[in-house]
């Protein structure tokens, strides 16, 4: 069992911080295609004018990037502050009770199954080579050279967002007004359909549910915001 004194530590796996920034683009990359495709076909379904088109898909294209970008900074910016005042917690623990860290830590390898005589070992080779890393590691599961960057975050999702956001805006405009609707429908839920299935394979998760529940979500998402276009276009304008 892990000293009492460290209960509070999260000693529990986290997911890969290498894979934030390709998170981070996927679900900007979802987020823009169903945003301003439900917005687009929305004001499709009041109006067939292209201009008044164009400039809600822009709106919105401009708008979600930059919405994803800072929402992206700010919850990434929150982790990587968290990590470093672990970072500085663990070191000054280290600088104070050695003993007691080194305690931990060979209680920590003989958890994972190691013996007693060889997690002492283990522990005392590592302390000696690099105690910090040491424990951010098999405590903490941190890398210190390998915090996330909310910069890199952040400019992933707004990149991303915008890709997305360009198919539906470009599916609406592109074809004859007749055909709009249907395009921009289509092209968005095979779009889903593909994002579905990377963040599937990214996560290790069902790639059939996940895009199910991105194409149903997406297809009912575009049936409101038209329906409600169609019904405002016919009582307002």
């Amino acid at each position: 069992m892990t000293d009492a004194t460290h209960t509070h530590e999260p000693h529990a796996t986290g997911v890969s911080q290498k894979l934030n920034w390709l998170r981070a683009g996927v679900l900007g990359a979802n987020d823009g295609i169903v945003s301003v495709a439900s917005l687009v076909v929305g004001v499709a379904g009041a109006t067939t004018d292209t201009p008044a088109l164009l400039l809600a898909g822009v709106a919105g294209l401009v708008g979600g990037a930059i919405s994803m970008a800072l929402g992206e900074y700010v919850s990434v910016s929150s982790q990587r502050d968290s990590e470093r005042a672990l970072i500085a917690k663990e070191r000054r623990e280290l600088a104070e009770m050695p003993a007691e860290e080194l305690e931990e830590l060979t209680q920590l390898y003989q958890e994972r199954g190691l013996s007693r005589d060889t997690a002492v070992k283990v522990a005392k080779e590592l302390t000696a080579h690099d105690a910090l890393a040491a424990h951010l590691e098999v405590e903490l599961h941190i890398d210190q050279d390998d915090l996330v960057s909310p910069w890199q975050a952040a400019f992933s999702s707004a990149v991303a967002f915008t890709f997305g956001a360009l198919l539906p805006l470009l599916a609406i405009l592109l074809p004859p007004p007749e055909w709009r609707v249907p395009v921009t429908v289509v092209a968005v839920l095979i779009a889903l359909a593909v994002t579905g299935s990377i963040s599937a394979r990214l996560g290790g998760a069902s790639q059939g549910r996940a895009v199910l529940r991105l194409v149903i979500g997406g297809a009912l998402a575009l049936a409101a915001t038209y329906a409600i276009g169609t019904l405002l276009g016919t009582t307002v304008v």
